[in-house]
């Protein structure tokens, strides 16, 4: 496993262009198995998640080829006649399990193994399967598999118990496909949610409401191929202003949408960080040590969970006493001991963390838990004293494309140390 290396203290100063959206890339790239037809791909960000993705295409039967950046990538779903996603490649990545709704609505049949993923908590996928169930789906699990069968899937009026993502994705594109019309109520309304729509009407679906919390989706026979372009990273984003605002730099974000980070922004002015906010751009300017906040997560347009761990790395330096309270998962404060490492107060009781600013931190090593925590070590280390060794780091790998690379370009002292 390799280890990033950290001099802290470099303030981050120049330009930074993001990459696309992992969590619109990866329902994007299973949604092209709804059809026979060839669809292309553009803006893919090069992670290991992508890389898995395509393994699952391939073991499907796929064939599946990508530039030379690995940011286009072609997809010629009509070989495909496994139905079956085996452990071995969904044991890693959570998000491969948005392939039992396009397998099922295509084919009549999946199985699928149960999805692994991130460390921070169940999450369990009792909301896909209910939906899968309501449009007609036959389910069974057995031996760590989820069976389904359907003649050909129904509409149905779908009332989610909380607005997930991977749900509403799951269900959209199984719907696209079912007999009638189908209703998803307390959908989620994240930009993925969208693009993942956009996508699927580009391909032929009829969609009315992504992006609100009651999508409609009217089932056609079929899906053909699309050409499209996946959304910028608004996680890479928040995390790059971040890395601006810890390092008291100077630093622009372009590529971004900025309405996608409406919640992040307006936090961070409250913590007194300069932010200059174009429709495409954000320009973040760091003048001294932050005011304390509090933050508490939520779906979409709220505070989103995948910044809490960046935020936290931030506010851990502020001129005060601050709380986080995460909604979303129940184990995500693992990297609170590790910045404890670096001279953090946190401390975390149940879903809340309590955080008392320092002055500074002190490089350590530190390991990292989960993708977002392992960013947020990254970031404490850049404004660290000494150096800061974060190791794990094949969690950063699976969501951010070239972090060290970007980083290193605006004058961080970063590097990868090969296992």
């Amino acid at each position: 496993m390799d280890t990033i290396v950290i001099r802290g203290g470099a303030e981050l100063e120049g330009e930074v262009v993001l990459s696309g959206s992992k969590n619109a890339a990866l329902p994007v790239l299973f949604a092209t198995l709804l059809t026979r037809e060839r669809s292309v791909v553009r803006n893919v960000p090069a992670l290991a998640d992508v890389r898995t993705t395509i393994q699952v295409l391939e073991h499907l039967g796929a064939r599946v080829t990508q530039s030379p950046d690995g940011h286009e990538v072609v997809v010629e779903p009509g070989a495909v006649a496994c139905s079956e996603a085996p452990y071995e490649l969904v044991k890693t990545m959570r998000a491969s399990f948005l392939v039992l709704g396009p397998l099922l609505a295509r084919f009549g049949h999946a199985r699928v193994s149960t999805p692994g993923g991130c460390a921070i908590g169940a999450r369990p996928v009792d909301l896909h399967l209910s939906g899968l169930q309501k449009l007609g789906a036959r389910l069974r699990i057995s031996e760590g598999y989820v069976e389904a069968e359907a003649e050909r899937l129904r509409g149905a009026k779908i009332v989610l118990d909380f607005p997930s993502v991977g749900a509403t994705q799951q269900l959209m594109m199984a719907a696209a496909l079912a007999e009638g019309t189908t209703v998803i109520e307390n959908a989620a309304r994240e930009p993925e949610v969208s693009d993942l729509a956009a996508l699927l009407t580009a391909m032929g679906a009829r969609i009315q409401g992504a992006g609100s919390s009651r999508i409609e989706i009217q089932g056609v026979a079929e899906l053909g191929g699309a050409v499209h372009t996946i959304v910028p990273d608004r996680i890479e984003a928040g995390t790059l202003i971040v890395a601006g605002a810890i390092t008291r730099g100077d630093v622009r974000v372009s590529g971004l949408v900025a309405d996608h980070l409406t919640a992040v922004l307006s936090k961070l002015e409250e913590c007194g960080v300069a932010l200059e906010v174009g429709p495409t751009t954000v320009r973040v300017r760091g003048t001294g040590r932050v005011r304390p906040a509090d933050v508490i997560t939520s779906p979409f347009p709220g505070f989103p969970t995948d910044l809490q761990a960046q935020l936290m790395a931030l506010l851990g330096l502020a001129d005060g006493q601050s709380r986080v309270t995460e909604t979303i998962f129940e184990n995500r404060f693992m990297h609170a001991a590790e910045l404890a490492r670096m001279g953090a107060r946190i401390e975390t009781e149940g879903s809340t963390a309590m955080i008392r600013g320092v002055e500074h931190y002190e490089g350590a090593p530190v390991m990292a838990s989960d993708l977002r925590a392992s960013a947020a070590l990254v970031l404490a280390g850049l404004a660290a004293r000494g150096r800061t060794e974060v190791t794990r780091i094949y969690h950063l790998d699976r969501g951010y494309e070239r972090l060290e690379a970007k980083l290193a370009a605006l004058g961080a002292r970063i590097t990868r140390r090969p296992s």
